[in-house]
């Protein structure tokens, strides 16, 4: 049972406790209630009371017990003279606790006539191969070293050596010369995503200023980054830098442009694969490697760019030596040319007390756990059978549970109880409807100037069909992506009338069906993902030849295949191929392109369908994704369980797309259907799902549910009097209730257009407006409940099992019966009982 102190007062932000502690709140003045809203604006705000915690003893050994050592890399090649790589030696102990003992390992080498070794790098001697050896305590590592070579020392490369430098000193970031348009008179590509144009502005601009052949430590390119001349960007580096080396280098060299353009980076590694750090001020280091796509690899941890998504628990510096904080989880990336790189990071406080439990559950109760004991976190209890009923209703159908549903459900003594309900939910018309709302948001379907409302109303019906029947999603997008026809005819094809703009159909595409925003790489590479202009362009190129023309009817448009049409790089002016995102480029001679594209984007040889659908599906039921946003897969903001985001895409690969399978696992779960009261080890966890999140419910369902519990009815455009609010056609159609509480306008694919932030104008709305009182007055629920020889005792527990699926306890009942008492009419009494229940917090939230 989730229950607050003040259950009703929108503004206060309750605990998770019994409501027994103040029970004069129970019903409250609607004058009281005004006052708590308009003084609190965090109305809705939701904060768990930890529980105490379960009984823990500690099971790890102490810190110098070994039990696992690595080195890192697990190879090294060491490639012409120029060549050279750092490595590292963990340990990892039986508590998975990780220590860099790279300092304190012993290294020696198989043959010192091919590498030479200094401190932790080896740099190469001549050809041939040997063997790096580790040895810590009784354990050894050998690590096969092989060199090519060693003679030959390449020159400086522009765009392999300068650019990087430039981009590991910041120059060309957005706050500097990457900027649109430069500072203080230098312009540069963003992150070097053009070496071409980066070269000639550098060598050819403002003449022998900003490099001078004759004297290259007089060059600006030098001064201003060592701070020999006032720089607005400040000291870069010193003199006695590898980097101002490099570059004096390759001035004295004659500043010389590529021949031609040198191996590209076909991946880039960190190393180690992931760290579990102990006690505040514990030091990891990490390395970075690219791999070239002509087979050869670089220690690139000097250039490359570490960054850390959480400071407080494991900030890094600029040499990949990661520091350990405050207790929590981070991922550390290594940014290097178009290539980012994430590692996991957790730092546990020292000596923690942990008693891992036993993990029950389904598959998906597996990987939480294993994540949680990672953590080292307890996961909250199962809620009560009257939480999840509650809670698995609303996430099923929108709707409350009735009266009736709920006297069946607590009856029932079976043991399959709770499964054999959220099989008898799925199976409901409400549940498809949910969906097909869903992602008419996301689809953006609505009426405008250039789609009539037939159009936008049978695109929807065209969806919801889709649902009711349970065609796999798989081949709904297919049929979708790939659809001609007339817009009444085919309703499908109204995606590519409501977006006719090539770039953003391609944008709109990843961001729904692969949860990829790639709208960055427009105007530059990623700043923080793969993706590259070249991949933006050749990826647009699949929609480029879409064709619209006029129907007999003028509301309608018929969309077809030109068969002809091209996609231009805008920094090339070069024709585009089509190109899969992520992958190779696409054979369509001859073939719709679209078509094409709808195949491999449902197919197994794309990694993000399957598994960005299943993120969704999951964010649904537990109020928050495995990605967070949804629709921003990237490596910059890592999946909180990896393992269970693939997971959940295999396994819908594996139901063939039929969803209701994976709901009916995810509702199966105990990590869904744990209680939403926090315990002392997981308070502070947002990500990891050890206990139920609290969530308002959206706007739709919750005006559904309001009309659903006092018996009233709505009429919406296009729609039959009492059609619930999901069953919203046009995106255009709203009403003052749903924009207030976040109804999407469908402007944008973007997920977070629906929101469920809490505001002071929605708890003023629901205090003051007639959907509450109006609808109270208007359905007579309480002239039926005080029909016949009914008490009021009897009325008040039914009005409680109506709003919030319980019934009131001992204190509430005891307090609320002496209000009714005090009123003038025991129906008085009643309909402000129910008035502040439609207002507490209890009925507007979902836990």
């Amino acid at each position: 049972m989730i229950a607050t102190g003040k259950p009703l007062g929108l503004g206060c932000p309750p605990t998770v406790k019994s409501y027994d502690n103040d029970p004069k709140v129970m019903i409250m003045s609607r004058i009281s209630l005004t006052l708590s809203a308009v003084l609190l604006t965090s109305a809705f705000a939701w904060s768990a009371e930890p529980a105490a915690p379960a009984a823990a003893s500690s099971n790890g050994p102490a810190p110098s017990a070994s039990v696992n050592l690595s080195v890192y890399p697990e190879e090294i090649s060491l490639d012409t003279a120029r060549d050279y790589q750092n490595f590292i030696a963990v340990v990892k102990r039986v508590d998975d606790v990780t220590l860099d003992v790279t300092e304190t390992a012993k290294w020696t080498l198989a043959s010192d006539k091919v590498a030479k070794l200094e401190g932790t790098k080896l740099t190469p001697l001549a050809e041939g191969a040997t063997e790096l050896v580790c040895n810590y305590g009784s354990s050894e590592i050998r690590i096969p070293v092989k060199v090519t070579r060693p003679t030959e020392k390449l020159p400086i490369s522009f765009e392999k050596d300068i650019v990087p430098i430039m981009t590991r000193s910041g120059c060309n970031t957005g706050s500097c010369h990457g900027a649109k348009i430069g500072k203080d008179g230098f312009m540069i590509s963003l992150f070097g995503y053009d070496p071409a144009g980066d070269y000639s502005r550098i060598t050819r601009e403002i003449g022998m200023r900003r490099i001078n052949l004759a004297v290259p430590a007089d060059s600006l390119f030098l001064t201003k980054a060592t701070g020999a001349v006032t720089h607005t960007g400040g000291k870069l580096f010193d003199k006695d830098s590898v980097y101002y080396a490099t570059i004096l280098e390759w001035l004295e060299n004659g500043a010389p442009n590529d021949p031609t353009p040198p191996p590209a980076v076909s991946k880039l590694e960190i190393y180690p694969p992931q760290a579990v750090i102990e006690g505040a001020g514990s030091k990891q280091k990490f390395i970075a490697v690219a791999h070239y796509d002509d087979g050869t690899t670089r220690d690139v941890s000097n250039l490359a760019a570490f960054m850390t998504n959480n400071e407080t628990s494991a900030s890094i510096d600029n040499a990949g030596n990661v520091t350990a904080g405050a207790r929590g989880e981070a991922f550390i990336m290594a940014r290097f040319e178009t290539k980012t790189e994430g590692r996991q990071v957790i730092v546990l406080p020292e000596n923690l007390e942990y008693e891992a439990p036993q993990i029950t559950g389904n598959y998906i109760d597996e990987s939480v756990g294993k994540k949680l004991n990672q953590l080292r976190i307890l996961p909250s209890g199962l809620c009560s059978d009257e939480e999840f009923l509650r809670r698995i209703t609303l996430d099923v159908t929108g709707q409350m549970p009735t009266e009736e549903e709920y006297q069946a459900f607590m009856s029932d003594t079976a043991p399959q109880k709770r499964a054999e309900l959220i099989d008898r939910l799925l199976e409901r018309k409400e549940f498809s409807e949910i969906w097909a709302m869903k992602f008419a948001q996301l689809l953006m379907i609505k009426s405008s100037n250039q789609v009539s409302y037939k159009s936008a109303f049978l695109y929807n019906q065209w969806l919801t069909d889709k649902f009711a029947r349970n065609v796999p999603i798989d081949q709904m997008v297919r049929e979708m992506l790939g659809a001609t026809g007339g817009t009444f005819s085919s309703p499908a094809t109204n995606y590519y009338q409501i977006e006719t703009d090539t770039l953003k159909r391609a944008e709109n595409v990843a961001q729904v069906f692969m949860g990829i925003r790639t709208q960055c790489a427009q105007c530059h590479n990623h700043p923080f993902d793969r993706w590259t202009q070249n991949d933006y362009y050749s990826f647009a190129a699949f929609f480029c030849q879409v064709g619209s023309k006029g129907a007999e009817d003028y509301r309608e448009r018929i969309i077809y295949n030109r068969g002809s049409g091209e996609v231009k790089h805008v920094v090339t002016n070069q024709v585009s191929p089509p190109k899969f995102l992520g992958g190779e480029f696409a054979d369509t001679k001859g073939k719709d392109r679209r078509v094409v594209l709808a195949e491999w984007l449902t197919s197994p040889e794309n990694p993000y369908f399957a598994t960005s659908i299943a993120n969704r599906v999951w964010a649904h039921f537990m109020g928050v994704g495995i990605v967070e946003p949804v629709d921003d897969v990237r490596i910059s903001n890592p999946a909180s369980n990896q393992e269970l985001f693939e997971l959940l895409g295999t396994k819908l690969g594996e139901y063939k797309f039929d969803f209701r399978q994976l709901v009916r696992d995810i509702c199966n779960s105990e990590a869904y259907q744990r209680s939403a009261t926090a315990n002392e080890s997981n308070k502070t966890d947002t990500r990891n799902f050890a206990y139920a999140t609290v969530r308002r419910i959206p706007a739709e369902m919750l005006l559904d549910c309001i009309g659903q519990v006092t018996n009233t009815n709505e009429k919406f455009r296009g729609l039959p009097l009492g059609a619930r609010a999901v069953q919203i056609a046009d995106g255009r159609t709203s009403t003052y209730f749903l924009t207030t509480f976040g109804r999407a306008p469908r402007d944008t694919v973007c997920d977070c257009e629906a929101s469920t932030d809490p505001s002071l104008s929605q708890a003023l709305h629901l205090l003051n407006s007639g959907t509450t009182s109006g609808k109270i007055t208007q359905g007579k629920v309480v002239d039926e409940l005080l029909a016949g020889e009914a008490t009021p005792e009897q009325a008040l527990e039914r009005l409680y099992i109506r709003c919030l699926s319980r019934k009131p306890t001992d204190a509430e009942k005891t307090e609320l019966l002496a209000t009714i008492g005090k009123s003038p009419t025991p129906k008085e009494g009643l309909e402000d009982i129910f008035w502040a229940l439609l207002n507490s917090r209890e009925f507007v939230f979902n836990h």
